[in-house]
């Protein structure tokens, strides 16, 4: 068979499995309709869920609530990213899980909240459900047997694994004199329920409860020991399954702008970069099929604002090929042929695309470790999104487009050749640039805090972050979604005089509606209830209402914080590593700061609403930032290899950013096209979404090529001037 033979047949397969998984994703595989975009598991807002409430025994306190809320919280993490956990009123919390429609499945696996505690053999207390910080089912190999194994492991706090050291090395010392076998009880709500031998000291706080005789005992141990460890008790009140806070519109108008969004994009690539246009064209393609059937496959819950982000990441998946098809235009207009011009174009977009992705990948793996709820969630399907963009751009663009040359498109002007680029002095305006910047920041800060000296906050923060009232109302008859949003929501917006967004859930099985709003005062709650009962002859005693607080605690702000100082240290050593200049990494950082100060001063002058969705904006922002500046400094680092003499840096860094600049603009043109259309599209929450989103792309575009040159240039001069008057 001749090479064209083989590259028809070759392109003929890749088809026939393009096909496959396209019509898996979009229709799925037997009754089960299994891989479909169907079966993806939605969240909250879109499919609803599970409903529980607890109310606490006992007196406690208002910091007792805070920190079992939040414990409560990491615990339904197991069943979704996407589950919330808020108090209601002063003693009961509540518990949302999506995607689940069976209340008592999830009670029984849930087991009962009470107290857990470990005992000596004498009865003497040694650690209690405060020095757990987790608890896990394990599987593993025996050693010298080959058997598989299943235990439950443990780790404890600082305090906790000093007691339990001190307690297991008297057991091991009684044991190892006496023969005699010793056993710590588990105690949960005053039963034992596991006794688990005791042969050797146990130290440094990681304890294996070893023999246990199933997998599913070890997960239901580890499962009542984790539910035991929350510092107060507390009691089931009522389980139900609720509707989505949105409509199906919301789906369906995300959805569409989805749609129109990739066609602008494919319409634009091929436009501009002609065949290897429609090569990145069938990548992105791919890429969205591969994205739907691994939401599938690793049971991963999706809700609005992770229909964005996907939506987002086919925008930002175009960077790499524009990327490589803007390196094989430089090498065709060098004098290359075609097909050395590909090799080449890929071969030098290589390291650019793998440092960018690699250092938002490590974002997104410290971010899933490290934080919790939103956070996790977006790290999830950051990551995916990284994985199959590389994938997509240095795997099926390239194979396709070698196809397509072999198959005659052997002529230059199938993929165009660039013009030589002409060097913009960037540098010389850098005062400028950093002026503005350090300006738009500042008002930022000085809005925040002239609303915060009013008492309207520094942000406008949303229900997520502030808590609220919660209205449960039973109607005389059952209302749609449809409705909901069109008639009943505009009531208590007209009666509480609010514009702001209202969020609502039904109740399964009944007429009752959950409508979540700003805290009421008992004036305008009064005003609601009258309202409901005049115009829907809703009887007050069918209305209840509670505060409610804010679905992102403290701690988790805490975490989110913490996991993205954290993945921020971790990608300025990254880059440090593979560029050698610590003045690239602190650059790369600064530039990546910048950009979240700037929209977060967005935020405050337009007092858009701060939710859930703003933690998953800025994060998108930082590995969208980051990305940009790495393929300018991968340039640079290219260029200087010819050229290190300091008085011709200026000129380097110049031309660097001009060679990048047509990447620069259209990357972020199509990213912008993206998220634009979702703006003009979309429901409230997601132009909540968008509209930040854009000052991010554009502010991500502007700092890439005005400020992180600029930095590094800067601090390459102020090195020099050291070295120079140390040399003296």
């Amino acid at each position: 068979m001749s090479k064209k033979g083989k590259k028809i047949l070759e392109l003929v397969l890749f088809a026939a499995v393009l096909i496959f998984f396209g019509f898996t994703a979009l229709i799925g595989l037997g009754p089960t309709k299994t891989g479909s975009a169907s079966n993806i598991k939605l969240g909250l807002d879109l499919e609803g869920g599970v409903s529980i409430s607890y109310e606490a025994v006992g007196d406690v306190t208002s910091s007792e609530m805070a920190d079992t809320v939040y414990k409560l919280q990491k615990r339904v993490d197991n069943y979704s990213t996407e589950a919330v956990v808020y108090k209601e009123g002063d003693s009961r919390i509540n518990v949302e899980i999506p995607g689940i429609q069976d209340a008592n499945a999830i009670l029984e696996e849930l087991g009962k909240p009470g107290s857990i505690a470990f005992y000596d053999p004498d009865n003497n207390l040694v650690v209690d459900g405060n020095s757990i910080k987790s608890a896990d089912a394990q599987q593993y190999k025996d050693q010298s047997t080959g058997a598989t194994k299943y235990a439950v492991s443990l780790v404890l706090t600082d305090e906790g694994a000093e007691k339990f050291a001190e307690v297991t090395s008297k057991l091991a010392e009684s044991y190892s004199s006496t023969g005699t076998v010793q056993r710590i009880s588990i105690v949960y709500d005053d039963q034992v329920i596991s006794s688990p031998q005791c042969t050797k000291a146990i130290t440094g706080g990681d304890v294996m409860i070893d023999n246990m005789e199933s997998y599913d005992s070890a997960k239901n141990l580890a499962s009542t020991i984790r539910i035991g460890c929350l510092p107060v008790e507390l009691e089931e009140v009522s389980s139900k399954v609720v509707g989505a806070t949105l409509g199906q519109d919301a789906v369906n108008t995300s959805i569409k702008a989805g749609i129109i969004g990739f066609a602008l994009v494919v319409a634009f690539m091929c436009a501009v970069y002609l065949v290897p246009g429609v090569v990145a064209s069938i990548a992105l393609l791919f890429y969205t099929i591969l994205t739907v059937l691994i939401l599938n496959a690793f049971d991963i819950t999706l809700t609005l604002p992770g229909i964005a982000g996907i939506v987002l990441t086919i925008g930002m998946a175009v960077d790499a090929n524009v990327i490589i098809f803007a390196r094989i235009r430089e090498e065709i207009a060098s004098g290359k042929t075609v097909r050395t011009s590909i090799t080449n174009g890929f071969g030098k977009a290589f390291w650019a695309i793998f440092d960018g992705n690699i250092t938002t990948l490590i974002a997104a793996v410290v971010l899933y470790l490290k934080g919790s709820g939103t956070v996790k969630g977006f790290a999830q399907t950051l990551a995916i999104g990284i994985v199959l963009s590389m994938f997509t751009a240095l795997v099926i663009s390239k194979f396709v487009l070698n196809a397509f040359y072999e198959l005659g498109f052997k002529d230059a002007k199938f993929y165009g050749k660039a013009k030589e680029a002409k060097s913009i002095d960037f540098l010389s305006k850098k005062n400028i640039f950093f002026g503005v910047s350090l300006a738009v920041i500042i008002i930022g800060f000085v809005v925040m805090g002239i609303n915060g000296s009013k008492d309207k906050g520094i942000l406008n923060y949303g229900l997520d972050f502030k808590g609220g009232t919660s209205l449960t109302v039973t109607f005389n008859e059952e209302y749609t979604q449809e409705q909901i949003g069109t008639e009943l929501i505009p009531v208590i917006q007209e009666v509480i005089g609010t514009s702001e967004p209202v969020q609502q859930q039904k109740v399964d099985e009944s007429n009752g509606v959950v409508f979540k709003t700003r805290t009421l005062t008992l004036e305008e709650r009064e005003k609601v209830y009258s309202a409901f009962e005049e115009k829907y002859g809703v009887d007050e005693t069918a209305i209840t209402s509670e505060n409610i607080s804010a679905t992102v605690s403290n701690e988790m702000k805490s975490d989110a914080i913490v996991a993205v100082i954290i993945a921020t240290i971790c990608m300025l050593l990254y880059i440090w590593f593979r560029f050698k200049d610590i003045k690239f990494a602190t650059s790369a950082v600064v530039a990546l700061l910048h950009d979240v100060f700037v929209v977060l001063a967005f935020y405050a002058i337009a007092r858009v609403s701060v939710g859930n969705t703003f933690i998953a904006c800025m994060l998108t922002i930082v590995g969208y930032s980051i990305n940009a500046t790495i393929v300018i400094f991968d340039r640079i680092r290219e260029n200087l290899k010819g050229n290190t003499k300091p008085e011709q840096r200026k000129d380097l860094v110049n031309t660097s950013i001009s060679q990048t600049l047509s990447r620069s603009i259209n990357t972020s043109l199509t990213t912008f096209i993206m998220v634009a259309v979702l703006y003009i599209l979309g429901v409230t929450s997601i132009r909540e979404f968008a509209l930040p989103l854009m000052v991010g792309i554009v502010c991500g575009a502007y700092s890439s090529v005005c400020i992180t040159g600029a930095l590094w240039y800067t601090m390459s001069a102020i090195s020099d001037k050291r070295k120079a008057k140390a040399a003296k």
